[in-house]
């Protein structure tokens, strides 16, 4: 029941009423801690895909901007498909970073409500005490997810303009013009690749810390 119910976290948790969502999921055993492991799970999975789509596109649009001759047009196609590939990985990292940010909302305000409900103020500071751990380490998680997230609308604004021009000029004067742009959206993508594997490195350090504590 528990593997099911966390199954279903993916294709219920960002809908609907939240509060009532966590409600029924704590009565199948599924508590607000499995969920943001999941989501941070599901968050981290997400960048990885972004990751290696964005290095898919940069290495589609050199295939383009650097062909000599021939194919330009199935070239621009394929590199086109990159970039809604890329648009749509972009939106799944968005999306999970805000399912992210509402579990660990949630999970927070319980946590700290309950540390009232203790009689024994010993058990009680521990408690506390993790609490404010989890937190800070939960706020340097969020840090590098927006770090990262803040980097993909240069990235995808680059691409758009430059699949848009190519779109109207499939040409080698065109193309000749658009090979100096090549150096200068790899540095972007580099930099977004470096970025995602900083808060990739940080959701498995987070996973980590939380079933730890779990445990």
């Amino acid at each position: 029941m528990r593997l099911f119910a966390l199954a279903l976290t993916a294709l219920l948790g960002l809908t609907g009423c939240q509060s009532a969502y966590y409600a029924a999921m704590e009565k199948t055993g599924v508590h607000k801690r499995d969920i943001l492991v999941d989501r941070v799970e599901h968050a981290r999975d997400a960048q990885r895909d972004a990751k290696q789509q964005f290095q898919s596109a940069l290495e589609r649009y050199r295939s383009v901007v650097q062909v000599n001759g021939g194919e330009l047009e199935k070239r621009y196609d394929a590199l086109d498909a990159d970039y809604k590939a890329s648009e749509a990985s972009a939106r799944e990292v968005r999306g999970r970073i805000a399912a992210v940010e509402d579990v660990a909302g949630a999970l927070f305000d319980e946590w700290d409500d309950e540390l009232d409900q203790y009689h024994d103020t010993r058990l009680r500071a521990i408690s506390a005490e993790e609490l404010t751990r989890t937190r800070q380490a939960y706020k340097a998680l969020l840090q590098r997810m927006k770090a990262a997230e803040k980097r993909i609308d240069p990235v995808l604004g680059a691409l758009h303009d430059q699949v848009l021009f190519l779109k109207h000029n499939l040409n080698a004067r065109a193309i000749g013009a658009l090979q100096g742009e090549y150096v200068s959206l790899q540095g972007n993508v580099d930099q977004l690749v470096r970025d995602m594997q900083r808060s990739i490195d940080e959701a498995d350090a987070f996973v980590r810390r939380l079933q730890a504590t779990r445990n």
